[in-house]
This record gives C-alpha cells, sequence and structure tokens, in this order.
C-alpha cells in the first residue's frame, strides 16, 4: 500500500494511527511502570553516596532491561502475550504461567491511547500537526498515571517535553497549523507557565505555611505554555483548577479522600491542556463572543 493511498484517505490514516496508539500505550506502560522505580533507584544511589557509601551493585534496570516478566512468578512475558488489549482479553486478565491477576488498568491505558491518537488523526489531518500532537498526547497520557501512582512528575519527562516544545518552531514549518506555535509565542508561554504556578505556590505557603503544589506541576505547564502558547494557559489553569476542585470535594463528601489528603494536579493539568490543544482556539473564541463581537 502506498504512503499516498494511506495520507489520501482520511479513515485509513486514523485506523493506522489508533493502531500506532495501541503500540504506544503498551509502551507507556513499561513507562509509567519503571520510571518511578528508575526514579528510586537513583535517588538511593544518591544518598548512599552522599553518606560516602558504595552503591551495591545492580542488575541494569531501564525501559528496555530486563525483559518484561510477571511480578509474582518471575516468568517472562512472550511476544503472544503482549499484544495489546488482546493477549490480556485471551487470557482473562491473568498470567499465563500462575494465572495471577493483571490490573486491568493496562489494557484501559492502551484503549485510551489508541482513542487520543485517533482523535488527534481526525483533528489535524494527515500534517506535521498531527505528528507533533501525538508526541504531546503520549507524554501526557504517562505523566497523568504516574503522578496518579505516585505523585510525582518525573523531570526526565517534563524537561524533554519542554525542550521539545521550545525546539518544535525551529523543526517545523509555522504555516498557521495548530503546532507548532511560533517561537516568540512558545518562549513566554513556558516562562509564563511555569512563574504562574510557581508565584501560586508561594503565596499559598505565605499564607498557609503550607507546600499547595509541587515542582513538577510548574514544569508540565511550563512544557504546555511551549508547545501550546501563553494565550492557552489561563484557560488551561482555569479548567485544570476547577475540575480538580470539583473532584476533590466530591472525593472528600464521597468519604474517599480525608481533608488535607494531598492530590494530583498533574492530571487536570495533563487533560486541560489536551483540550486546549484539540480545542483550546474555538472554546476561547466561543467564550470572548458570550460578550459581543471583538
Amino acid at each position: 500500500m502506498s504512503a499516498e493511498a494511506v495520507f489520501g484517505s482520511p479513515p485509513l490514516f486514523i485506523a493506522l494511527v489508533s493502531l500506532l496508539g495501541l503500540l504506544v500505550g503498551s509502551f507507556l506502560n513499561v513507562v509509567i511502570h519503571r520510571v518511578p522505580i528508575m526514579l528510586e533507584r537513583n535517588w538511593r544511589r544518591e544518598c548512599l553516596a552522599l553518606d560516602g557509601k558504595e552503591p551495591p551493585a545492580e542488575e541494569p534496570y531501564n525501559l528496555i532491561r530486563p525483559r518484561s516478566a510477571c511480578p509474582g512468578c518471575k516468568a517472562p512475558i512472550g511476544a503472544l502475550q503482549n499484544i495489546p488489549v488482546v493477549s490480556w482479553l485471551a487470557l482473562r486478565g491473568r498470567c499465563a504461567n500462575c494465572s495471577r491477576p493483571i490490573g486491568s488498568r493496562y489494557p484501559v491505558v492502551e484503549l485510551a491511547t489508541a482513542v487520543l491518537s485517533a482523535l488527534v488523526a481526525w483533528r489535524f489531518g494527515a500534517t506535521w500537526s498531527t505528528a507533533a500532537a501525538l508526541v504531546l498526547t503520549w507524554f501526557l497520557v504517562a505523566l497523568a498515571v504516574i503522578d496518579i501512582d505516585t505523585q510525582l512528575l518525573p523531570d526526565s519527562m517534563t524537561l524533554p517535553l519542554l525542550w521539545l516544545g521550545l525546539l518544535l518552531p525551529l523543526l517545523l514549518p509555522t504555516d498557521g497549523g495548530r503546532l507548532p506555535v511560533d517561537l516568540r509565542t512558545a518562549v513566554i508561554g513556558a516562562v509564563a507557565g511555569y512563574l504562574s504556578l510557581w508565584a501560586v505556590y508561594h503565596l499559598f505557603k505565605l499564607l498557609t505555611g503550607k507546600e499547595g503544589m509541587g515542582y513538577g506541576d510548574f514544569k508540565l505547564l511550563a512544557a504546555l505554555g511551549a508547545w501550546l502558547g501563553w494565550r492557552m494557559l489561563l484557560p488551561l489553569i482555569i479548567g485544570a483548577a476547577g475540575v480538580g476542585a470539583l473532584v476533590g470535594l466530591a472525593s472528600i463528601l464521597l468519604g474517599k479522600r480525608g481533608k488535607g489528603v494531598p492530590m494530583a494536579f498533574g492530571p487536570y493539568l495533563a487533560a486541560a491542556g489536551w483540550l486546549m490543544l484539540m480545542w483550546g482556539p474555538e472554546l476561547v473564541d466561543r467564550y470572548l463572543s458570550l460578550y459581543g463581537p471583538r
């Protein structure tokens, strides 16, 4: 099948991008599981080094090694057992060797990544904007789930996302498409994104003596500002804070979260950022139209 046939047929293009999303979602499950462990191992080595102790020898542990295995019986997961969604359904959510339950979040992440990728392809078509938007989408999926699990937004992911957003105007043409924004808008967006949450953090700490959020949130918003431009920051922050407040209040009222228990803000930033990526200018224009023609 020729490239012209793929890019010339929107349904086929969307289907192929969604298939790619399934495969990437499978890899994101690895990222979500292993990056926090890699961070913990690195922190442990740094602590030992500060104490003047020699870190013990460890087997390599990264996104490639060791090979994926069942956490219970340690049996390696074969290629046929690692087909996104299909393998989980065929195995009925259990390890093929020891029948240990496999969490349903694995296929959920894969399906979510596929659906979001398909929506990006539908929204932007066969353009460079789609390629850029897919990268941003995949980063946001991984960061949101890691933050839910650990309340961490790793520098090893937020900072590359920030730098990529700043480099994108130099790598791809800014021909009026949604992505990339021009370099000036990206730089202002990154600076304003970081400083806005930095200021809120310090003001909240000054008034209450408590830390209201982590520095990872600053870096994630800076990255989103670089990708989307400074004009999207205010609606992004309002949307993320509003939904986060509603979810937090509902969790307290339903007894699922106690007062004063920290809540991850990264998932709300990621969700609001993705919505601004997809429909931000239209949402802003529609809101402003309520106040008459500009």
